[in-house]
């Protein structure tokens, strides 16, 4: 698989599909969210044959944080390592080295992330968060 970080590259109608279809996280999310939020991300296509086959994007300052967010890899094409590729890619990527704090949310995938040093929360006690798991429910 060919990893690129080219947003001209990427397919946002196969993005949409699958987040607001075929995502535990994400369903019923407008199309015009999905677009802004490519724009202001750092955004990993994987590429077969030249037809996008995966997706993962990353929110962060570069300098101290990130947040890896809309990982997946189709369901016709997973079974074959890729979606290990493709955060390897996004581990080695230079503008994401030396932050203090990279996060994530996975309900399925933890021990995919584990490989990479992801774990539970140190301080769950500390963190806080807003969070509306169905916005986009009524969205459409």
């Amino acid at each position: 698989m060919e990893i690129s970080n080219d947003r001209a590259k990427l397919d946002i109608t196969l993005i949409h599909r699958f987040l607001s279809e075929e995502s535990t996280w994400a369903i019923n999310i407008p199309r015009a969210l999905v677009e802004t939020s490519i724009q202001h991300s750092l955004c990993f296509g994987g590429y077969e044959d030249g037809r996008q086959i995966a997706f993962a994007r990353v929110v962060s300052d570069y300098a101290t944080f990130a947040y890896l967010m809309d990982v997946f890899v189709l369901p016709e094409y997973q079974g074959r390592g890729l979606s290990k590729q493709l955060i390897q890619n996004i581990m080695d990527h230079p503008q994401l080295q030396g932050l203090r704090r990279f996060m994530l949310a996975s309900s399925n995938a933890r021990g995919l992330y584990q490989k990479w040093g992801f774990q539970a929360l140190g301080k769950p006690e500390i963190m806080m968060e807003i969070n509306y798991p169905d916005i986009y429910k009524n969205s459409n």
